[in-house]
């Protein structure tokens, strides 16, 4: 837990995403800008890969030079100042470099690492010769949200079958990296879905539940828009946990809002593959609600 010390808590956090784009808007930089605002949080966005995806699959991936990547850096905490960052997409070791390096100087006071290295449709993210500086990036963040395929990797293990033996992977991470770590359970064939928060360091305290585990199950949502659940999820507890500084209550927040979000992604009807959630469900049924209201008034 390097940066959380200096963490104010604010009613409209300031939240920068480091992630690569999505030209449909459902993951990536696009999802990041969504779930922090639909949060109650204000995005700001640095670009580290241009990716040419959709919802079935991605195309190519274009990484700008390094040094443009510290140049966005620099002109964004520069003016304003960051209250948490999100960081996704890194993709190779020269962009891990940049951000490691800015982190260290800036001290933004929150860091959430959703280590991306495989896509919903199964593309591969990140360049292997990366592996190594995305581990050693994940000792110096505050949260790490792997899913099971990234857990694995992380420790270097094949991927967990179950459920207990993702806790265990989990454990293994946080007790060798310092780091908690939010494991979420989406790729197991089950009912439900669970995710946990695993702190093997103590860094919780009294919230950590028995073994440094603090479980939430959802029911599974049949659909198949799940396209940017992870970079969603990872923005929402960003944001949430700026405004509260309470981890175990800033993933159950965003846990629920993201069960609604999958709950109405059918609603969208965005792309012929695994399309997006909906981020902004709870604000376009409230704004229905009340010009409905209106209608009302004026019959």
């Amino acid at each position: 837990m390097v940066f959380l010390k200096a963490l104010t808590l604010r009613d409209v956090p300031r939240v920068l995403s480091i992630a690569g784009t999505d030209p449909t808007g459902g993951a990536g930089i696009q999802a990041d800008l969504k779930s922090i605002a639909a949060l109650g949080g204000y995005g700001m966005a640095v670009v580290t890969s241009l990716v040419a995806q959709n919802t079935r699959g991605v195309r190519s991936i274009h990484t700008p030079p390094a040094q443009f990547l510290a140049e966005q850096l620099e002109a964004v905490s520069d003016d304003v100042t960051i209250d948490a960052v999100k960081i996704g997409m890194l993709g190779d070791t020269a962009t891990i470099a940049v951000v490691r390096e800015w982190l260290h100087r800036i001290q933004p006071p929150l860091v959430v690492l959703d280590p991306v290295m495989v896509a919903t449709s199964g593309d591969r993210l990140l360049a292997a010769a990366a592996e190594t500086a995305l581990r050693e990036l994940v000792g110096e963040v505050d949260l790490v949200t792997p899913n099971l395929p990234e857990l694995a990797v992380l420790v270097g293990e094949p991927v967990a079958a179950d459920w207990p033996a993702a806790l265990n992977q989990a454990r293994k991470l946080s007790a060798a990296s310092g780091t908690v770590v939010l494991v979420k359970g989406g790729h197991l064939s089950a009912e439900s879905s669970p995710d946990a928060l695993v702190d093997a360091t103590g860094q919780l305290g009294s919230a950590s539940g028995v073994g440094g585990v603090v479980e939430f199950v959802s029911p599974r949502v049949a659909t198949r828009n799940t396209h940017g659940t992870g970079c969603s999820l990872s923005s929402a507890v960003a944001t949430v946990m700026a405004r509260t500084g309470d981890w175990v209550g800033a993933v159950r927040q965003a846990k629920g809002w993201l069960q609604d979000a999958l709950i109405h992604a059918d609603e969208l009807q965005v792309g012929q593959g695994n399309g997006p959630i909906n981020h902004f469900h709870h604000l376009w049924a409230r704004a229905q609600t009340l010009q409905s209201g209106q209608d009302g008034n004026t019959s």
